[in-house]
């Protein structure tokens, strides 16, 4: 059984193809962002893709967008999308494009390699696999106050948001890379549920979400 892998993380990226060959797939291709993705699944035509929720060059939901237009494009292909942290409407997105050969699991569960490989195998065969910390979190996050979503890391870089402080700002005061403060920030975006726009406004609906927040 082929697969095609997309995560932009090198490192797990070679853990994923390591899982996968031991599980008895025989991975194809691997590649980093959506681009790569959608060409190594025309060349290939993989059972399987295994994609990362968040690539290159956005870092938003490119690996969402690849997997929707390869369910369309390549029926017989499964898809997995993996993820760092429950996004509701991704796992909806993707769900909704077929009632079966699609999973949602988040990257933790690459720890337990027999778990893991029994669920992507139970997509690649037509099944389906939610990881149980999305179906819980489906049914409670919508009773939660947005801002109990944020990790500390993420209120700490919209607090900086906040104070009006631009991403290379932000990265110098908490001495992180300016592209962990990107990724940051899309989680944030993603985790208030806030509008599709342009950045700069999404920027400031944050920042009056968590200003609204910090006067209650």
């Amino acid at each position: 059984m082929r697969a095609v892998i997309a995560e932009d993380s090198v490192l797990l990226r070679v853990g994923l193809v390591k899982v996968l060959e031991m599980g008895g797939f025989q991975v194809a291709t691997e590649v980093g962002d959506s681009e790569a993705l959608l060409a190594a699944v025309a060349e290939h035509r993989p059972e399987l893709a295994l994609v990362d929720v968040r690539m290159p060059p956005g870092f938003t939901d490119e690996g969402v967008r690849a997997a929707v237009e390869i369910r369309r494009r390549w029926p017989g292909t499964a898809v997995v999308l993996l993820s760092q942290y429950v996004e509701e409407r991704y796992a909806a997105e993707l769900l909704s494009t077929d009632a079966g050969g699609v999973g949602y699991l988040l990257k933790q569960r690459v720890a337990d390699v027999e778990e893991f490989v029994a669920a992507v195998r139970r997509v690649a065969e037509g099944g389906t696999a939610l990881d149980p910390q999305v179906v819980s979190q489906l049914l409670l996050r919508r009773d939660l106050d947005p801002l109990e979503r944020l990790t500390p890391r993420e209120r700490d870089v919209l607090g900086a948001m906040a104070e009006g402080r631009s991403n290379a700002g932000i990265a110098q005061a908490l001495v992180v890379s300016e592209s962990a403060v990107a990724k940051h920030i899309n989680n944030i975006f993603a985790k208030l549920d806030l509008p599709t726009a342009d950045a700069d406004h999404r920027r400031v609906l944050a920042v009056l979400r968590f200003l609204a927040a910090s006067a209650t």
